[in-house]
């Protein structure tokens, strides 16, 4: 069986909607700087549909609040723009107007949210550690915390995923250059722990014999600021299980590349504009991690770039919606599953 998926960071996707949920195509500006509300909406449906994918993960989806869910809001974006991942599934939801959830393709594919909770605590509970080795632990809450699904083919295959929003390192409100340094330390050691917390989630599920997919935006990358070096290692390695046994590192082929070749050139997910410097900042922030299970389905992964993946670039108005859409482009893995005549179950939260 083949599969799709996609993990896509759509910015400011709430704001695409009103407080009552309904999607606003009009001329009034998005969240997105030079780009209207219905062009932004117009470029998403361009882009989500082209994607074609069975299964979309969707960062910074549109937030649930007291007149609006976040389920309604992207299944009207679905059926709107007719795509057939329809079906909507949140998580836990956040105070950051920031959720993390995905559409699917009920056709194809059943998703339910199965969060774990065993012996490494739920995403939306604590975690303790000592990150500054005080001998005091620390305790580490996620602002968006991820999204475990259980996804299950129509054909009986099983697989599990973990949607992820990682915090920003970025010393955002900082006032003087040392409050600046202060802030960027301690958002990194926050970080930091937020990964160490979902690699213990990762190394459970692999260690029940789970296929496992992790993916999203982990607002990281090798060489990303210069307080990396101070932790030894950055959380994107955490997460991957570098320097681990190879049963239980997961496999992502560009965050493989960046770390082995961080001065060369490198594959980029996200494009910024900064405005002090007039100029547009590149980096690779999103990532669709597989577990060593899943390699044996032949996957092909893909960054959906308007000017690095050719087949994007040819398409006037796909390359365009790309860049109307968000200052993220989806990231997709095509997976050929091998006929199962009975799934394995997934291990109990």
């Amino acid at each position: 069986m083949h599969l799709r998926i996609a993990s896509y960071n759509v910015e400011w996707f709430n704001s695409l909607f009103d407080r009552d949920g309904r999607m606003q195509p009009d001329l009034e500006p998005s969240a997105r700087y030079g780009v209207t509300r219905e062009e932004q909406l117009g470029a998403l449906g361009v882009v989500f549909t082209a994607l074609d994918a069975d299964v979309v993960m969707i960062i910074e989806a549109p937030d649930t609040r007291r007149n609006r869910r976040t389920t309604d809001m992207l299944e009207r974006f679905a059926a709107h723009f007719g795509l057939r991942a329809r079906v909507a599934v949140l998580g836990f939801a956040n105070e950051t107007q920031q959720e993390i959830a995905a559409l699917y393709d009920p056709d194809r594919v059943t998703l339910i949210h199965d969060p774990h909770d065993d012996a490494v605590p739920r995403f939306d509970g604590r975690y303790e550690i000592d990150l500054d080795t005080d001998g005091t632990p620390d305790k580490v809450r996620f602002s968006k915390p991820p999204l475990e699904l259980a996804l299950t083919t129509a054909e009986g295959h099983r697989l599990r995923l973990i949607g992820v929003h990682v915090k920003s390192k970025a010393p955002h409100g900082a006032t003087s250059p040392a409050a600046e340094i202060r802030l960027a330390i301690e958002n990194r050691r926050k970080q930091q722990a937020q990964c160490l917390w979902l690699r213990a989630r990762i190394e459970a599920d692999l260690a029940a014999g789970d296929d496992l997919l992790v993916m999203g935006d982990f607002n990281d990358g090798p060489g990303l600021d210069e307080y990396e070096e101070l932790f030894g290692r950055s959380g994107l390695e955490i997460v991957l299980g570098v320097g681990g046994p190879p049963e239980l590192r997961l496999q992502e082929p560009f965050a493989t590349a960046a770390l082995r070749h961080p001065t060369a050139a490198a594959p980029v997910s996200a494009r910024f504009w900064l405005a002090d410097a007039h100029q547009y900042f590149s980096a690779l922030l999103d990532y669709i991690m597989l577990a060593p299970s899943l390699c044996a389905a032949d996957p092909r992964w893909r960054i959906w770039h308007p000017f690095d993946d050719p087949a994007c670039y040819r398409v006037p108005e796909l390359r365009e919606a790309l860049l109307q859409a968000s200052d993220h482009f989806p990231v997709t893995v095509d997976l050929n599953l091998p006929a199962v005549s009975t799934a394995p179950a997934l291990h109990a939260g």
